[in-house]
């Protein structure tokens, strides 16, 4: 398949390429940058230059492949209202193109938030529904595309997708701790979050493209949990710092911004997900991946 990515040069997205230009699929990457055209060229993949505001970009790309997985995103955290705005029209944008084609439409999603007390799994809905939810409510808009003669699908990524080179929750959680002096875990530690490998993740999306029918909830979740206490104490190991209990009233004095969400359970299974794609993951676990020291060189 000609397949069109977005956030082609990110974390997720670079390893999905890799993954789709192995498994021998023609690759269309979106780039903002001269460095991000760079590199989807030197990989083989073919670069269309445009970002989540050119809405034309996306309607390009959409429009002459065989599929879409969009993938980025503007994580804006100061701005989280800016970032579910774009995010919304970003997606009725790539749906509205490709209505009535039955062509694959999967789009980044989480776990985060879909049920409380329990590991969620591929059979709960999204509570998350209009444009002022999280994410924009972008996975049951998505979704509500099936009706419309689109293939949706729907990549809900653990709240670590791990491994060398991340600079994202674990590598904020890791300077939290080297800002602070402490490896801190927030009340307890007995909340956990689910965890996944970059490559198992880049992998699971590549066979939700060719496997997963539409409506599909696809989980990419390695590890069911992994508690904050275990996620602090090899965090202080690898930095040769105490490890210990963060007040919940004073997390995100502590980690900044993830503090919410570091304080937050989210488990996920993807028990239903392997089953469908035949997917197992191989890489690292979350723990092995902090005790080879990939996250504390300076």
């Amino acid at each position: 398949m000609r397949v069109f990515v977005t956030g082609a040069s990110g974390w997720i997205g670079s390893a999905t390429v890799d993954e789709l230009l192995g498994a021998g699929h023609d690759v269309v990457g979106l780039a903002r940058s001269d460095a991000s055209a760079a590199a989807l060229e030197d990989k083989g993949a073919t670069v269309l230059r445009g970002d989540l505001d050119d809405l034309d970009s996306l309607r390009k790309g959409s429009e002459g492949t065989d599929a879409t997985i969009h993938l980025a995103n503007k994580h804006d955290w100061s701005s989280p209202a800016e970032s579910n705005r774009a995010e919304r029209v970003a997606v009725q944008t790539i749906g509205d193109v490709l209505a009535g084609s039955d062509r694959p439409f999967l789009l980044a999603s989480g776990v985060a938030g879909l049920v409380p007390g329990r590991p969620s799994t591929e059979t709960d809905p999204s509570p998350f529904i209009g444009p002022d939810s999280p994410r924009g409510g972008t996975e049951n808009l998505a979704l509500d595309y099936v009706d419309k003669g689109v293939r949706s699908i729907s990549l809900r990524f653990a709240p670590t997708v791990h491994g060398d080179g991340d600079h994202g929750f674990i590598a904020i959680l890791v300077a939290a701790a080297r800002a602070k002096g402490l490896s801190g875990y927030v009340g307890a530690g007995s909340t956990g979050w689910s965890a996944v490998h970059r490559s198992d993740a880049a992998r699971m999306v590549r066979l939700g493209l060719e496997l997963a029918p539409a409506g599909s909830l696809l989980h990419a979740a390695a590890e069911t949990s992994v508690s904050s206490r275990a996620i602090a104490e090899a965090i202080g190991r690898g930095l040769g710092l105490p490890v210990g209990s963060v007040a919940p009233d004073d997390a995100v004095e502590h980690f900044g911004f993830l503090g919410t969400f570091f304080a937050m359970d989210l488990a996920a299974s993807s028990t239903l997900t392997q089953e469908l794609l035949g997917w197992t993951p191989t890489g690292p676990t979350l723990l092995e991946d902090l005790e080879s020291g990939c996250y504390f060189r300076s």
